[in-house]
């Protein structure tokens, strides 16, 4: 008897030994390629911006010197939260929308939501280039309410128009998958104790609905903050982000170390930020303090 007792937690290790050797094992081709193609690079491009021609800070003190790079910083940083905002203003509703509305109807909406994967970045910009151009539908739409010379092409604000329609699905699943677990019951505990709907909503939803929007608002924002094509097409180079100089740094003055630090200080200022939002949203919200969603 004793020695079956004693077998039975011998297997059991000798079975998550199994388990965690099966688990490296599938996980190692990502590793590999997460090493080849992202750990190297990034890996090599600090080493040059540190090392190239001669080891030192020179690039990186460079950036906040030049005159230029830290206002580009501001205006990328500037235009990720616009669009962040924009699309958490926009995708909120939509999400909730799509967690009250019947099985078909969802399906239109997430169907909806889906469609602009399904079309290339480039062709969508080229629609948003026809629509912002002079005599385009937005300038015809603004001259029949009597506003002349309302052209967003070449500019950073029409930029942020066409990054918050390609960014909106990054929002909005995002939040329905968060939404979509929320158990309605407590919001309806919370009316028949007394607090208003605006009450019930505020402290039970939009506070079980945090995890969400701190995932949505994550993702929206570090994605535009690389984005390169639809500045690029619909930008002007007075009004170019932090993107935008990397990649001149590199086709045309092929000053790597430079595109270098400034890739690294667009990284870590990426990390310092969401950090922040991060820390203070967990102060605000008590159930993410406590680890739970």
């Amino acid at each position: 008897m004793t020695t079956q007792i004693l077998s039975i937690p011998d297997s059991s290790k000798s079975r998550a030994r199994t388990g965690k050797m099966s688990a490296g094992g599938l996980a190692l081709p990502a590793l590999i390629a997460l090493g080849v193609f992202f750990i190297y690079p990034l890996a090599l491009i600090v080493w040059l911006s540190f090392t190239s021609p001669e080891i030192g800070l020179g690039h990186y003190i460079s950036l906040f010197t030049d005159g230029v790079t830290v206002t580009v910083m501001l205006r990328t940083l500037a235009v990720g939260l616009i669009v962040g905002v924009a699309t958490l203003i926009i995708g909120y509703p939509y999400a909730y929308s799509m967690t009250v509305v019947s099985p078909a109807w969802r399906t239109v909406m997430m169907t909806m939501v889906m469609l602009p994967f399904w079309v290339n970045i480039i062709a969508r910009t080229f629609a948003w280039f026809i629509l912002q151009n002079r005599g385009g539908p937005i300038d015809q739409f603004f001259q029949a309410l009597g506003i002349e010379g309302v052209v967003l092409l070449n500019t950073w604000g029409g930029v942020a128009v066409a990054m918050v329609q390609v960014m909106l699905p990054f929002m909005v699943l995002p939040l329905y998958n968060q939404m979509s677990t929320i158990d309605r019951g407590l919001v309806k505990a919370s009316a028949s104790l007394g607090a208003k709907p605006i009450t019930s909503f505020r402290k039970v939803y939009l506070q079980l609905s945090l995890t969400g929007v701190v995932s949505g608002f994550s993702l929206v924002f570090v994605v535009t903050l690389g984005f390169y094509i639809t500045p690029a097409l619909l930008g002007s180079p007075d009004q170019a982000l932090l993107s935008q100089i990397i990649a001149t740094r590199v086709q045309r003055l092929l000053d790597f170390p430079g595109a270098g630090a400034a890739g690294m200080l667009l990284l870590v200022v990426t990390l310092v930020i969401l950090g922040v939002v991060n820390w203070l949203v967990r102060q605000a919200n008590p159930l993410m303090k406590r680890g739970k969603s």
